[in-house]
């Protein structure tokens, strides 16, 4: 029947999906991983426990007017009763709204602080990942993790144990009074409720199965979403829009499927729970009408038995699904403690040794490296070293490990093998706060934030000065076009600065990184996908930022290397030749294959390589 009822919930025949199921998590695991960020709501569990008490107690009170208001008002027509009868009701019912709202209020603070707390703790922890996670993980599901699944944690640890007191404390009072009214009919009343147990049961695996499939679902979409709409210039470009709207209608039917499965297990659910209080109902019905017509019971009694007993199949039906409740909140709980489950490959030594402002020397010592999952090495044996102000400059053709080599040295990973030392000190041995400080960097992707002109020229140093930031901003050749902008240095640029030309974006980042003013500098690529114009203007202020700064430059464009102190060859992944642009030109053949398409106004010497 399960099978059944998720029919068409799973990744179309042949297609492989989109984003994989969580492993499963024992409901005890997820209650004591999520348990401590209570912390700072659970002094108002006292109150919300008081409000669960007083909520039955004042409903009850409630009902049992409804009996004086038939047996000691209407039948006798005793008229003096009501006005005392309606102003309890008025009492009564200001009462109930006054119990309501604290109890919202409250309820919705504790709920509110634990989000914030989990949804923090979260992204600090997701912020802490190593740049693999990313790398291998698609963007949109972590943002429904981060978003729509912490939402449902909350529901599955708060409101759904609040709910399950409010549950037990309304069967308590609804029972204490059925009991009053008459036993033998409450006794009769609760035959019935071990049936909702044995529904609940049944169908709790049916209803977890279908949660699951659901969030992941959620996941999907959310991943196909993120990609088609943040590569929204290349789709239109290449008329990719049918094929993406394919691919969203596609995961949007997934969780259509993965939405009708759960909702039709539900829709099972509640009917079956349904027959059963009717049941329930007819007999207490027949009991309690033999009952009247002996005397035993009088007709306000029975009205009011009948109605606590609907009120009171609410708790018995509540309880008996607290864990199917439970089992389809937890399949966003399993989603989360995956998350949390992941572990930086980089990790940080205990008691790092405080390095202050490097002095920028650099040394790679028989370095290997390898990204998880491929088979070939993606630098072999590499070695080389820069002292203090100088320039190295790697090399290579596409592939070559020349954008490892930097990522290898921001410690976005670790080397498989060898060393990487700034002034002597093992990378490894640094908190990566300390390594990071002394770095500034030009990814090969130009990255620019959804903000001003200000803010993203002050991202590295959110404390520097507006005449700083104007300096940087000319000396990177980049005053000019700002002063254009509609607000200048206040203009927004837009997502990932699509508002700017790529000449702009990437002098905005020079601007950046002078700001930051850090002893150690690295270009990884910095003319990738900039035209004949805009790179010789931007080579000018690349000289000003590479003035005495350790520079390591990551380039094919061999242009932009000639005045490196030293040039270092990279072909899958070792070195192959090093020395400087006139001597590499002279005794390297492979250097100089890579330079013909650039240019042939070098005339080599005859120098030989350090």
């Amino acid at each position: 029947m399960a099978r059944q009822l998720l029919s068409g919930s799973g990744p179309s025949e042949g297609m492989e999906a989109v984003v994989e199921a969580a492993p499963p998590v024992a409901l005890g695991e997820v209650f004591r991983r999520f348990w401590p960020y209570t912390r700072g709501g659970r002094r108002w569990f006292v109150g919300i426990l008081a409000f669960v008490v007083l909520g039955p107690v004042v409903d009850a009170a409630e009902i049992w007017l409804f009996k004086i208001v038939i047996d000691d008002l209407l039948i006798p027509r005793n008229l003096h009763l009501l006005v005392p009868i309606a102003l309890a009701y008025l009492g009564f019912t200001l009462l109930a709204g006054a119990l309501a709202f604290a109890d919202d209020m409250t309820s919705t603070w504790v709920s509110e602080r634990f989000l914030l707390a989990l949804r923090s703790d979260l992204f600090r922890h997701v912020e802490g990942l190593s740049l693999g996670f990313f790398e291998r993980r698609r963007l949109g599901d972590v943002l429904s993790r981060v978003t729509g699944d912490v939402d449902a944690v909350e529901t599955f640890l708060l409101s759904g144990i609040v709910n399950a007191l409010a549950q037990v404390v309304r069967l308590g009072v609804f029972l204490g009074v059925l009991f009053f009214l008459s036993w033998d009919l409450t006794l009769l009343a609760l035959v019935i409720a071990p049936m909702f147990w044995f529904t609940a049961r049944r169908f709790s695996r049916r209803i977890r199965a279908a949660a699951r499939e659901r969030r992941r679902r959620s996941g999907s979409l959310s991943a196909v979403t993120e990609e088609a709409l943040g590569n929204i210039a290349l789709v239109q470009a290449y008329n990719r829009q049918r094929w993406e709207h394919g691919r969203f209608e596609r995961e949007s039917l997934g969780r259509f499927r993965a939405a009708m499965a759960s909702a039709r297990i539900d829709a099972v659910y509640d009917t079956v729970v349904d027959v059963i209080e009717l049941v329930g109902a007819l007999l207490v019905m027949g009991l309690g009408t033999w009952e009247l017509m002996r005397g035993r019971l009088t007709l306000g009694g029975l009205m009011v038995f009948l109605t606590l007993l609907s009120r009171l199949y609410g708790p018995v039906r509540g309880i008996s699904g607290l864990s199917n409740t439970f089992y389809s909140a937890s399949a966003a709980a399993e989603r989360i403690v995956e998350l949390l489950d992941q572990r930086p490959q980089v990790v940080q030594a205990a008691a790092p040794p405080r390095l202050g402002r490097s002095r920028g020397e650099i040394e790679f010592d028989d370095v290997s490296f390898r990204y998880p999952g491929t088979a070939r090495p993606a630098l072999s044996g590499v070695s080389f070293r820069v002292a203090p102000g100088e320039t190295l400059a790697l090399v290579g053709a596409s592939g070559a490990g020349k954008s490892t080599a930097a990522k290898l040295l921001l410690r976005f990973y670790d080397p498989d093998h060898g060393t990487i030392r700034l002034d002597g000190h093992d990378l490894r041995d640094l908190s990566l706060d300390d390594l990071r400080d002394n770095l500034a960097v030009l990814l090969q992707e130009t990255l620019v934030f959804h903000g001003t002109v200000r803010d993203n020229i002050a991202y590295g140093r959110p404390d520097v000065s507006d005449a700083e930031i104007v300096a940087a901003a000319r000396a990177a050749d980049a005053h000019g076009f700002i002063s254009q902008l509609p607000d200048g240095y206040r203009t927004v640029v837009g997502q990932r600065g699509r508002l700017l030309s790529g000449g702009q974006r990437q002098r905005l980042v020079i601007a950046r990184a002078m700001v930051r003013d850090a002893p150690v500098l690295i270009l990884d690529e910095p003319t990738t996908g900039l035209d004949a114009e805009s790179c010789r203007r931007i080579l000018r202020p690349l000289r000003l930022l590479m003035r005495g700064r350790t520079t390591i430059l990551v380039s094919h464009n061999l242009l932009t290397v000639r005045d490196a102190t030293r040039i270092v060859l990279l072909e899958q992944g070792r070195v192959t030749a090093r020395g400087t642009h006139p001597q590499l030109l002279a005794h390297s053949a492979a250097y100089a294959r890579l330079y013909r398409p650039h240019g042939t106004g070098d005339r080599p010497r005859a120098e030989a390589p350090p």
